[in-house]
């Protein structure tokens, strides 16, 4: 029996979905054998499931999976079917994984099955083919009444569910609102009471306290059901959660072979330490954060871990250590990624910053450490000399650090020359719901994220001055770069209002903390601190520059929730900062390239490759993905394979080419067909350029979309 009782339960519910399938199809194959896309579907399930035994190193299940994955992909080659004696031998097969597979979770209730003797897979046989055979074991005489122990909900229920329990959240808080309001009632009715008691009017004192019992009684019933919606409102909620939650160990079991492979590339000896594989975190978390982790782990082993012999040579042993860790607080999910190599190299960080024209010499010399290292995390930075797989190309860290920050999280950096590097990802726990404080400006609400509010502080007379042309205030010795909230939201200002003394009300200002970097803003008022439900923006207002999202408030107002990050960027953007600060690259408006391409694999190599040259990339899983994305941006040109599912390659460029409106823009085919036929076909077809992938060279790719652009 599997001794993991999480992967247990994992493959029990993987495998009963893959043989039902499997089942079904071959009794459809049985009428329909010739029918190819059903083919496509079984082969994919058989190697489905030969993958998830061989992973569990069952290796029985993972034998008889691969007998039908041979049979059913000899078929798809020769594409004249599986005849029905050939679809009636896989029957057997079939009965026996799922034995087996009853034995390996625990569920088997008799003698355990024996599996089929392998034998060449058939392809549409002449004659009948002659079976192997097969010892299935008869049912037991006891029947066994029907359950069903698993139920398997799609993500986006759960997710519709957890929005709504953030709606009951701030239900909850509007009716605490509402409460505290019946306590002033109560408080001005027993002052009403003492007033009509001393002016001796008896019969309407005596109405009063009949009100004043009322609402008493009705206050007392209100707390009472407020405490009861309180409670059943955090059980659902911590109950919604709990079944979106999912141990580390989901994701962090797919790192040792990357570690192990990439350091075999790099010709280094690397080992890699899992700890607090136990922490659970929502499954959105674990989604988001696999890609950000590789890059991290990556760079670990690529820039990071130094080779054996200079280890060596420094006092290390050959093998360098590379740590990734989970860890939890009330409120936030940490992970971090570790390893003991050389550290960063601040000079070489600002040596390529000056040789890219990043910051000048002065602005560099300024810079703290932190800031230094902070510069890793740019669009496009990269020291590496050379291009290969790991490195080289100025993309990794900036999709980390956004990757991160769409979690609403925070990355930081510490690093000792000669001893290593930690990269710090921290996360929230929730990601329906947000904490926020509410200021005003220009009679208009925003929210901000509390876990980037260091402090606020009302400024008296003379704290606001203007050094280097700069809005600038001095708060605990240190020179902060502040901004008029409206005036970043590109809102125009109100003539400012006065006070009873005739001089306009002191500002008020809000100081967030991003990593390292502090910056202020100047807001007329502060409200409260609550926690909200985010709305993000429809797919008309995907990106709203400053704005993370919206929701609505107690007032029934709708209310702005602001990204503090693009704040800090257009702060950047409006003025320079009072000292020095990490900015993002001045980088000219770079070409838009759309990339269509199924295979993931390929899909993000080649996009590397062309970010790394300097361009925007969108991406589309196929033709049709393509197309629709087409319109939603002025792309300069089209990348496409030809091969992939819903809509070819070639389909894609005839239909762009139908299009008046992308009469001229460039089409280059990268695919996998070489023969001149091919390429006769893809220029037909319209495309200005057909590489292929064979012979595919990122130089001639990129030549080729200079001269074409």
């Amino acid at each position: 029996m599997i001794a993991d009782k999480e992967l247990r339960g994992l493959f029990k519910i993987e495998s009963e979905e893959r043989l039902q399938r499997l089942d079904s199809g071959l009794l459809q194959l049985e009428k329909a054998p010739t029918d190819q896309s059903l083919l496509d579907d079984l082969f994919r399930e058989a190697h489905s499931l030969k993958g998830a035994a061989r992973m569990l190193g069952l290796a029985e299940i993972q034998a008889l999976a691969h007998q039908l994955e041979d049979a059913l992909g000899a078929a798809r080659k020769a594409g004249a079917g599986l005849a029905p004696e050939a679809v009636a031998e896989m029957n057997p097969r079939l009965e026996a994984i799922r034995r087996l597979v009853q034995i390996e979770i625990g569920e088997a209730t008799g003698t355990d099955s024996a599996a089929p003797a392998p034998v060449s897979p058939p392809v549409a046989p002449a004659r009948p083919a002659t079976a192997a055979p097969v010892i299935v074991q008869p049912a037991t005489a006891r029947p066994e009444s029907f359950r069903i122990e698993t139920i398997r909900v799609d993500p986006k229920r759960l997710d519709a569910l957890l929005t709504q329990t953030g709606e009951l959240t701030v239900t909850k808080i509007r009716i605490a609102r509402r409460l505290a309001e019946m306590d002033e009632l109560l408080e001005f009715c027993e002052e009403w009471g003492r007033t009509i008691q001393a002016n001796a009017d008896g019969r309407t004192g005596q109405r009063l306290e009949s009100l004043q019992a009322m609402l008493n009684h009705l206050r007392t019933g209100a707390y009472e059901d407020s405490t009861r919606l309180d409670f059943i409102a955090d059980q659902l909620e911590s109950g919604i959660r709990a079944m979106r939650l999912l141990p580390m160990s989901t994701l962090f079991v797919l790192f040792p072979r990357l570690v192990h492979d990439v350091a075999r590339e790099q010709h280094k000896e690397a080992e890699l330490v899992i700890e607090g594989d136990e922490t659970v975190a929502d499954k959105h978390v674990l989604e988001e954060m696999k890609d950000p982790l590789m890059h991290m782990l990556r760079n670990a082993v690529g820039h990071g871990i130094e080779s054996p012999e200079r280890r060596e040579q420094a006092g290390k042993p050959r093998a360098g250590s590379i740590r990734i860790k989970a860890s939890q607080t009330h409120s936030s999910i940490i992970i971090e990624v570790s390893d003991d190599g050389q550290g960063l190299d601040l000079d070489e960080i600002r040596l390529t910053a000056r040789k890219h024209g990043m910051y000048r010499d002065d602005e560099l010399d300024a810079m703290s450490e932190a800031q230094v290292q902070s510069l890793i995390l740019m669009p496009g930075f990269s020291t590496s000399v050379t291009v290969d797989e790991v490195s080289g190309r100025g993309v990794g860290m900036d999709v980390v650090r956004n990757s991160i920050e769409r979690l609403k999280g925070t990355l930081e950096i510490e690093s000792t020359p000669g001893q290593g590097l930690t990269l710090r990802a921290q996360l929230p726990v929730t990601l329906a719901t947000v904490r926020v404080l509410i200021v005003a400006a220009n009679d208009r609400r925003y929210a901000l994220p509390v876990e980037h509010v260091q402090f606020s502080r009302k400024l008296q007379p003379g704290m606001l001055y203007t050094m280097e042309g700069r809005q600038t205030v001095s708060l605990d010795g240190q020179a902060i770069s502040v901004a008029r909230l409206p005036e970043l939201l590109d809102l125009t200002t109100p003539a400012a209002k006065t006070s009873s003394r005739g001089a306009p009300p002191a500002p008020i200002c809000v100081v967030l903390c991003l990593g390292e970097e502090r910056f202020g803003l100047l807001v007329d008022e502060l409200y409260d601190e609550t926690e909200v439900v985010l709305k993000t923006q429809g797919t008309l207002l995907k990106r709203v520059r400053n704005v993370a999202g919206a929701t609505i408030l107690e007032t029934g107002e709708v209310c702005m929730v602001l990204n503090p990050y693009d704040l800090l960027k257009t702060l950047r953007k409006k003025s320079a900062f009072a000292g020095p600060a990490v900015a993002d690259a001045t980088i000219a408006a770079r070409k838009l390239l759309l990339l269509a391409e199924d295979s993931i694999t390929t899909r993000t190599q080649e996009k590397r490759i062309l970010e790394g040259a300097g361009y925007e990339v969108v991406t589309a899983v196929d033709g049709a993905d393509a197309y629709n994305k087409l319109g939603s941006r002025p792309f300069d040109a089209v990348i496409s394979d030809v091969q992939m599912p819903n809509m070819s390659g070639l389909a894609l460029t005839e239909k762009i080419r139908a299009n008046r409106k992308y009469a001229e823009l460039p089409i280059i085919l990268v695919t996998s067909l070489a023969s001149e036929e091919d390429q006769r076909r893809g220029l037909e077809a319209g495309a200005s350029a057909y590489i292929a992938k064979s012979s595919f060279d990122q130089q001639v790719l990129l030549e080729c979309l200079a001269r074409l652009i």
